[in-house]
């Protein structure tokens, strides 16, 4: 079976929406993938500002802004499409996530399904992670299905974007699990500094480690925990970003003492040849220390796959839902059992 997919992927490093194009072709029981075609639509500053300030809006602001955000992607995606003169069997997204809370049973992801139909004229499927989080799972991570079937040379496959995440074999069975966060932070840092992120983590390389501070990030219960566990906004603000200010150190400072502590966090968790993914990693100086803190093979693919491995997965999720198939593992998020997730809303 042949499927031409469009995979919408919104992030909480809010870099902006990555669009790509992907065909995927099952033969007796074995895939291949391609993305043909991609592109990320930058946000604007006024628009990153309006997204993060839904965790605090009123019940029909965040309705309201929900349909314009769905109506965006959806715009965005029927452009995408007419220019590249494509036609797909349906578009997926993962929406854009404002609450994460399984612990109480919940998680949120705008961008109103219908309204992005509507604009991209297209089936859409969204919504991926409520079934698990019913059935009493994490409702993330999701991309590990995909490594299951798509990557499974490597090991490892670890993303670094908003959130670190790793997908491993561990007896036979396939875990994966939120490491800890990388962007979501140091971007947060760079805005004090009147900047979006830090260019290859020039300026962390230009501070100097607070042991102290360190030692307390290390030390977080969350570290502790072994595997079907996730991380949302809501626990930075809640642990990282008080242990931050309390520091009082100057900016540089905290952002050479994250990323070292990122480093250390990431390769705790690296147990064989590591397919590394996300923007995190156009961070050199995270990179290097990374490769320098383990004996891994770490190796990093070709430009689509580092920038658009989860827009392209989420397509995937996709096909699997169309095909009534498994397409969130329990072993994974804690679920009850593994599930098949994914609201369809049909345009004709």
């Amino acid at each position: 079976m042949f499927y031409r997919v469009l995979g919408l992927m919104s992030g909480t490093s809010l870099d902006g929406l990555d669009i790509a194009y992907c065909e995927f072709n099952e033969e007796k029981g074995k895939w291949s993938y391609s993305i043909k075609q991609s592109e990320t639509i930058a946000y604007e500053e006024d628009f990153k500002k309006k997204i993060r300030s839904m965790e605090n809006a009123l019940a029909n602001e965040f309705a309201q802004f929900s349909v314009e955000l769905g109506g965006f992607f959806g715009s965005k995606a029927r452009e995408f499409l007419d220019k590249y003169s494509l036609d797909v069997d349906f578009v997926c997204s993962h929406g854009q996530t404002i609450f994460h809370r399984p612990d109480l049973h919940y998680t949120t992801q705008i961008g109103d399904l219908s309204a992005l139909c509507a604009k991209a004229k297209q089936n859409v499927i969204g919504d991926f992670r409520s079934m698990d989080v019913a059935l009493g799972g994490q409702g993330a991570p999701l991309v590990p299905i995909g490594d299951e079937i798509l990557f499974s040379d490597y090991e490892n496959c670890l993303n670094l974007g908003g959130f670190s995440n790793i997908s491993l074999k561990k007896q036979s069975k396939r875990i994966a699990y939120d490491i800890c966060p990388v962007n979501i932070v140091l971007n947060h840092l760079c805005e004090k500094l009147s900047l979006p992120f830090d260019n290859g983590g020039q300026i962390a390389a230009s501070g100097k480690v607070d042991e102290n501070l360190l030692k307390q990030l290390n030390a977080l219960p969350y570290y502790k925990k072994k595997t079907n566990k996730s991380l949302g906004k809501e626990w930075v603000v809640e642990n990282i970003f008080p242990l931050l200010e309390k520091a009082n150190l100057e900016t540089k400072d905290l952002l050479a003492t994250f990323t070292e502590h990122t480093a250390i966090q990431l390769s705790k968790n690296i147990t064989g040849k590591t397919l590394l993914t996300g923007g995190g990693v156009y961070n050199r100086f995270l990179v290097e220390k990374l490769k320098n803190k383990t004996t891994h093979t770490i190796e990093i693919p070709k430009k689509t796959i580092i920038d658009y491995k989860e827009a392209m997965i989420f397509a995937f999720l996709g096909v699997l839902r169309m095909r009534n198939e498994i397409n969130c593992l329990a072993s994974v998020t804690g679920a009850e059992r593994d599930n098949c997730g994914g609201l369809i809303v049909e345009w004709k």
